[in-house]
């Protein structure tokens, strides 16, 4: 079993270090963040200043994400995994380690555009290195990992804020992200040097059709609705009354809801059409925004963070395999615009989240305003159902 564990070429070897580098460049990276917000705010941050560094980070992995379509070389996006996650570590070690706000501001762009390089470039070479017939399934697994890298991100941090501060949970963070790098990066490697035949295809204009738009969109509106509660998740069910302290038993949940997400929806998308299925899938998660705005219940709340961790990772999936499927033999790109767009609404929704929260006091308007963005991409694709049917 070790030796197996411990073989590049081994699947299950290499979905484990895909996990495991998931849970490093993304639980450690960005959603530890999450997990830790409470408690910095207590003492260090202010809720404008965390929506600001949120709003780096994802800046930081916009850029990144995007720089990462236009490596094609296999080789060179081994060399750019490996310094995502060393990036993942460093940035990490800032935090704990300083107060400075510039500082930190630096390192969450830096963390973002390493947790690019992580989630996006990382899952390419596991695609290429898995030895599957059917590597969609399999790719499935791999990104479970986002649901892994919340609950362990989350289970650390809780454990060391019980005994110590949070500057001591992003040290733990930091030394237990370099520990699991060792191995991640023996395993998603290559022996040798890869030769990889890159066909070019002419670049169409015509990809870019009144659907694809509508669909592109459709996905901008979907990462707003990523970002609110995957940002400020804790601190919204702590604010509630009678609520204190449940915040990060919800963001477990998220966690936990999220593992097994994207390999359901998926298979729910082969059987009832991606379009349908993102639509139901949006639709369930403007229920999960809406519950903090409108009930305190406890276990209605702790559902909220159920259907947020069960539609965010499975969303970006769906979306993106349909966009893949759309592209055919040239991806680079819809699939580029369609990263783009998700971006840029990851980048602006924490800042009018907390120009909103500053005026009124609270998180009801600015998750108001949030599902009635992601109510506009269910509009948005409906609209392109409609077209495609008249074709």
């Amino acid at each position: 079993m070790i030796k197996t564990l411990f073989d590049k070429n081994n699947n299950t070897a290499i979905l484990l270090a895909g996990i495991l580098a998931i849970v490093v460049g993304v639980g450690v990276a960005r959603f530890a963040f999450t997990s830790l917000l409470p408690s910095m705010l207590e003492d260090f941050l202010s809720l404008t200043y965390a929506g600001l560094l949120a709003s780096c980070n994802f800046a930081g992995y916009l850029a990144g994400a995007v720089f990462s379509i236009f490596i094609k070389d296999i080789n060179t996006k081994v060399k750019y995994f490996r310094i995502g996650m060393i990036l993942s570590i460093l940035t990490t070690l800032v935090l704990a380690t300083t107060t400075n706000e510039t500082l930190w501001l630096i390192s969450r762009i830096i963390a973002g555009f390493g947790s690019a390089m992580v989630l996006i470039v990382g899952g390419a070479i596991v695609m290429v290195k898995l030895n599957f017939e059917s590597k969609t399934k399999a790719m499935g697994i791999h990104f479970s990992g986002i649901g892994f890298a919340i609950v362990i991100s989350e289970l650390l941090s809780q454990y060391v804020l019980k005994k110590g501060t949070w500057a001591d949970a992003w040290l733990a963070l930091s030394l237990f992200a370099f520990i699991l790098t060792f191995y991640t990066l023996y395993i998603l490697s290559f022996d040798t040097v890869v030769k990889q035949e890159v066909v070019k295809h002419p670049l169409s204009k015509s990809i870019f059709s009144p659907y694809v738009i509508l669909l592109i969109l459709a996905y901008f509106t979907e990462g707003v609705g990523f970002v609110v509660q995957g940002t400020f998740l804790p601190d919204i069910i702590n604010s509630l009354e009678g609520l204190e302290g449940y915040g990060n038993l919800g963001w477990l949940i998220v966690g936990i809801a999220g593992i097994p997400s994207s390999i359901l929806w998926m298979r729910l998308a082969h059987t009832y059409g991606s379009v349908n299925v993102i639509i139901i899938a949006m639709a369930l998660q403007i229920i999960g925004i809406l519950i903090p705005a409108m009930s305190s219940n406890i276990l209605l709340n702790l559902l909220s963070g159920a259907l947020y961790g069960s539609t965010f990772i499975g969303l970006v999936a769906l979306f993106l395999n349909l966009g893949g499927h759309l592209a055919g033999k040239n991806p680079v790109v819809l699939m580029g615009s369609m990263t783009a767009a998700y971006g840029i609404g990851q980048v602006g929704a924490p800042l009018y989240s907390i120009a909103l929260i500053d005026y009124f006091g609270n998180y009801h308007s600015t998750l108001y305003v949030t599902a009635c963005i992601v109510f506009v991409g269910i509009v948005f694709l409906l609209y392109a159902k409609r077209i495609e049917k008249l074709k």
